[in-house]
């Protein structure tokens, strides 16, 4: 505003130098009691970008270039001002399961976000658990299957797969576990130790390569599963 009004301007008198004065004062008083919400501002634009992107909506590299974007924005707000927009369930969900997705980082080298994240996903934030059929908890919120090699519990549900592109739901098997931690030391130990997933252990730098890698690996029957998985991995559900 100074230099769009110089001092010989037609414009400048002693009764726009009072106002600009008072203008000046109710501006510095206004910033030191609150400031100017430049966070709040950046937080709701970029929760309604994000918003706008979701897995339905857009598929494969599109999706993941621009969450990729949104996500390396984000983490440059606070931890606090992110965190505090995210629903009850959410919350209590990163709160319950951070402690065992850290220790299962500790073992595999998988970062704790990316694991809590895939939790998350598959379980719809713990709120669609495989249970059995009386309502007890399997523990099992990684959605494992019970192939021949697993001499472990087991629980029946039915669950959505993807044959040739056509959405199907049948009843499948899926691994049960006495807690939730041994559910997520269980996922570790198969990610990191099986050749299977090889490409995705390779792949720990970053979110989307993670992502893609997980379903490149074949985790997931579901066409947009790399989409949807970085997609809760971006809400900063671990440190």
């Amino acid at each position: 505003m100074r230099e769009a009004t110089p001092p010989d301007s037609l414009f400048e008198s002693e009764y726009t130098r009072t106002y600009t004065a008072m203008l000046d004062q109710q501006l510095s008083q206004t910033l030191a009691s609150r400031g100017m919400g430049l966070a709040d501002v950046l937080v709701s634009q970029l929760t309604k970008r994000t918003d706008s992107l979701s897995p339905e909506a857009v598929s494969g590299d599109t999706a993941v270039r621009h969450q990729g974007t949104a996500l390396r924005a984000t983490e440059s707000l606070s931890d606090g001002a992110f965190a505090g927009r995210q629903p009850d369930h959410v919350v209590e969900f990163r709160r319950r399961m951070l402690p065992h997705a850290e220790a299962a980082s500790r073992v595999s080298g998988i970062p704790a976000a990316f694991i809590i994240g895939q939790a998350a996903l598959e379980s719809g934030w713990g709120r669609n658990e495989i249970k059995y059929a009386d309502g007890r908890p399997s523990y099992n919120l990684f959605g494992i299957k019970a192939t021949s090699n697993w001499n472990g519990k087991v629980v029946e549900t039915m669950t959505t797969e993807y044959v040739n592109g056509e959405k199907l739901q049948r009843m499948e098997r899926f691994r049960a576990y006495e807690s939730y931690a041994e559910a997520f030391k269980d996922f570790a130990s198969l990610i990191s130790r099986s050749p299977r997933y090889d490409s995705v252990m390779a792949n720990l730098h970053h979110p989307a390569d993670y992502a893609h890698a997980m379903q490149q690996a074949g985790y997931a029957t579901d066409p947009d599963y790399a989409s949807k998985l970085l997609s809760v991995i971006q809400r900063k559900v671990a440190t």
